[in-house]
C-alpha cells in the first residue's frame, strides 16, 4: 500500500509539517527570539499569498494585481470583528471566527469583482485588479477614527507569540491542501485548459466564467486570511501597507518560484521574506536607503539566473535534480531489477508460441480433376 503513494505529491506537507513542529518545540522551550518568531510568522503570511496567488497567475493564467486588495479587505474587516469579538469569546475563538469572516468578506469582494473584471484578459485585467486595490486602500485609508482608525491605522490585538506561527503554519498546510486538490481533479484540468487555450476550452463545453470565478474567489480567500493573519502580527493595520507594490511583491515570488508550480511558489516566497527582513536588519541608519536597491539587484540576478537562455545547460547540468539523478544511480541501495524480463510482460498468449509458429508459406490452390481446388 505504502508503494502506490505518491510521495512527490506530499514533500511540502512533510516539511511544512517538520518545520512547523521543529520550531514549536522551540518556541515552547523558549530558545526562539521575537525577531525569529516574527520571521516565521512573515514567512507563513507570504507563502498563503503567493499560493493562492499561483491559482490565479500560475494555474489560470490571469495577470491579477490586486491580491494586496483582498488582503487589506481581511486584514481590516477581519481585524475589527477582532477588536470586537476578543472581549467576548477570548484570544483563540476569537482569532479563529476574525480569520473566517476575513476570509468569507474578501471571497464576497472576489465574486463582486470578479464577476465583471474576469471578462476581460491580460493587461486590462491587471488594471482592474490594480485599480480595485488602490480604491480599497483609499477607503480605509479616509475612514473614521471610530471606524478604521482613519491614515494612522486600526489597532488590533496580538495574539500568544508562541501560538500564532504554529496557527499560521496550519493554514498554510490548509492552503496548500487546498490549492493542490482543486488543481489535480478534473476542475483543475478545465482550469489549466482555460490557461492554454481558451477558445479550445469553450468548444469542449467548459463553463470558462464559472471555472474563473471560483479561481478568483478561493484566491481572495486565502489573501483575507492572510490579511487577518497580518492584523494579528503586526498590533496595527494601516492602509499604506497594502500598496500596489506589495501586490507585486506578491507576483514576484510566484514568478520566480516558476508559474504553476506550488512548490516553487512555496520557497520563492521563504527566500524573498527572508532576504527581506535580513536586509532591514544590516542595512541600518545611513545605509537603509541601500535596501531597497540590494533587494532589487538580487531579484534580478535571480530572474536573470532562471530565465536566461545562456546559462539553460548551466542550469540543467548543476540543477537538483541531476544531483539527486546521480546519488540515486551510484547508490547500491536503490538498484532494480530489470523490469523488462520476458516473464513479467503482459500478452495474450505464451512466448513460446510465438516463437513455435511455423512460418513456411504454404503451396497455392491448384484445382484437381473434379474442378475443386486442393492445397
Amino acid at each position: 500500500m505504502l508503494k502506490s503513494i505518491k510521495w512527490k505529491h506530499y514533500i511540502a506537507y512533510i516539511v511544512l509539517a517538520i518545520v512547523t513542529v521543529v520550531f514549536a518545540v522551540q518556541s515552547f522551550s523558549g530558545n526562539l527570539k521575537s525577531s525569529e518568531i516574527y520571521m516565521l510568522e512573515k514567512i507563513a503570511i507570504s507563502i498563503i499569498l503567493a499560493v493562492s496567488l499561483s491559482m490565479v497567475v500560475g494555474f489560470l493564467g490571469e495577470l491579477s494585481l490586486g491580491h494586496a486588495g483582498f488582503m487589506c479587505v481581511g486584514a481590516y474587516l477581519g481585524g475589527k470583528a477582532s477588536v470586537l469579538l476578543e472581549p467576548m469569546l477570548g484570544d483563540f475563538p476569537a482569532l479563529i471566527v476574525s480569520i473566517l469572516i476575513g476570509g468569507a468578506l474578501a471571497a464576497i469582494f472576489g465574486v463582486v469583482i470578479g464577476l465583471p473584471a474576469l471578462r476581460l484578459r491580460g493587461d486590462y485585467l491587471a488594471i482592474v485588479t490594480l485599480a480595485f486595490g488602490e480604491i480599497v486602500r483609499s477607503l480605509f485609508m479616509n475612514s473614521t477614527e471610530e471606524t478604521f482608525g482613519g491614515p494612522l491605522g486600526m489597532s488590533t490585538p496580538r495574539f500568544d507569540k508562541k501560538m500564532l506561527f504554529i496557527i499560521a503554519f496550519v493554514l498554510v498546510i490548509a492552503c496548500l491542501a487546498v490549492t493542490q486538490n482543486l488543481i489535480r481533479s478534473k476542475h483543475g484540468r478545465a482550469i489549466t485548459s482555460i490557461r492554454d487555450n481558451e477558445i479550445a476550452a469553450k468548444a469542449t463545453g467548459i463553463n470558462v466564467t464559472k471555472y474563473k470565478l471560483v479561481v478568483f474567489t478561493v484566491s481572495s480567500f486565502f489573501a483575507g486570511v492572510a490579511g487577518v493573519l497580518y492584523s494579528y502580527t503586526n498590533y496595527t493595520v494601516q492602509s499604506t501597507n497594502f500598496d500596489y507594490n506589495y501586490s507585486i511583491e506578491i507576483l514576484v515570488m510566484v514568478v520566480l518560484g516558476g508559474m504553476g508550480s506550488i512548490n516553487g511558489s512555496i520557497i520563492a516566497a521563504t527566500l524573498i521574506t527572508f532576504l527581506d527582513m535580513k536586509l532591514q536588519t544590516i542595512l541600518t541608519g545611513d545605509l537603509a536607503v541601500l535596501q531597497d536597491l540590494f533587494y532589487a539587484l538580487i531579484l534580478i540576478v535571480m530572474v536573470i539566473y532562471n530565465n536566461a537562455p545562456a546559462l539553460k545547460g548551466f542550469r540543467e547540468k548543476y540543477s537538483l535534480k541531476k544531483l539527486m539523478a546521480k546519488i540515486r544511480k551510484h547508490n547500491p541501495a536503490h538498484a532494480k531489477d530489470d523490469e523488462a524480463q520476458w516473464d513479467r510482460v503482459p500478452t495474450k498468449i505464451q512466448m513460446d508460441e510465438v516463437l513455435s509458429v511455423d512460418l513456411q508459406v504454404s503451396s497455392p490452390y491448384t484445382p484437381d480433376k473434379g474442378g475443386k481446388e486442393t492445397e
